[in-house]
């Protein structure tokens, strides 16, 4: 098993080691942004993200996350099988399909990507390639473009701490066939989900909740698209002000 290490990488390195944690420093100067939204950044007129998630910018370029989210971290979910011994099989980080032609079958592999700051900022990304690590890079920067902000707070009549450790109300999403609910849940419950949303849900920020799936959950890609829908609505509801000192939710992350 390669250990985890911290290691200084270049945008022109194709190669990476799985098992290896990789710290990539944003170069600033040598950014040349194509869109007005970007210009803007480098230029320093915008400095918050929340300016641009607030008022519903599309954001096109990945280096605008990685100027104004310098904390950013990112897992990989387990959405594929290989081959294990004995006819087995054991989860993979890469899907892997084949296509039937007259020359022979040709693969291609797909990952999906988990980015956050693990402070109410979080998105997810698909990527598909004929090669590995192509398809992680694309899923990377697809991640980092569907970036959102959700609501935390303390919303269990259990609890009543006041604390942004878990979410502020009951929310429910589906992809496909499958659903998935979210219920707030007091200090000390940690994490009672599935291992596969477990990662998203602490990348998000969250520390305590319960979970409810049903449907076919053994798909992983629309597990997790269909709880990243369900933290979609937390900030998608309306709360009254007076509603936020009684239910200990942070404002300042709606």
């Amino acid at each position: 098993m390669v250990d985890e290490i911290n290691i200084q990488v270049s945008k022109t390195e194709e190669e990476v080691p799985l098992g290896v944690k990789v710290t990539r420093e944003f170069d600033k100067e040598g950014w040349q942004p194509k869109t007005e939204l970007g210009r803007k950044v480098k230029a320093g007129e915008i400095t918050n993200i929340d300016q641009i998630l607030d008022r519903g910018l599309k954001i096109l370029e990945p280096q605008i996350v990685d100027c104004l989210l310098s904390n950013l971290e990112s897992d990989l979910i387990m959405v594929g099988q290989s081959k294990g011994k004995f006819g087995g099989g054991k989860r993979s980080i890469w899907r892997q399909t084949q296509k039937k032609t007259a020359e022979g079958n040709k693969p291609s592999f797909s990952s999906l990507v988990v980015v956050g700051n693990r402070n109410g900022y979080v998105g997810i990304g698909i990527g598909k390639g004929r090669e590995t690590m192509p398809a992680r890079e694309k899923a990377l920067r697809k991640a980092k473009l569907n970036i959102i902000k959700i609501r935390r707070g303390c919303g269990s009549w259990e609890c009543g701490c006041a604390t942004p450790h878990t979410i502020p109300l009951k929310v429910e999403a589906r992809c496909g066939s499958v659903r998935i609910k979210l219920i707030p849940a007091p200090q000390g419950t940690n994490l009672s989900a599935e291992k596969e949303i477990v990662k998203l849900l602490s990348l998000a920020g969250i520390k305590d909740i319960y979970s409810k799936g049903s449907g076919q959950t053994r798909t992983k890609l629309n597990f997790i698209t269909a709880c990243f829908n369900a933290l979609k609505k937390l900030s998608g509801v309306k709360i009254k002000p007076e509603y936020y000192k009684k239910a200990g939710i942070v404002e300042g992350l709606a």
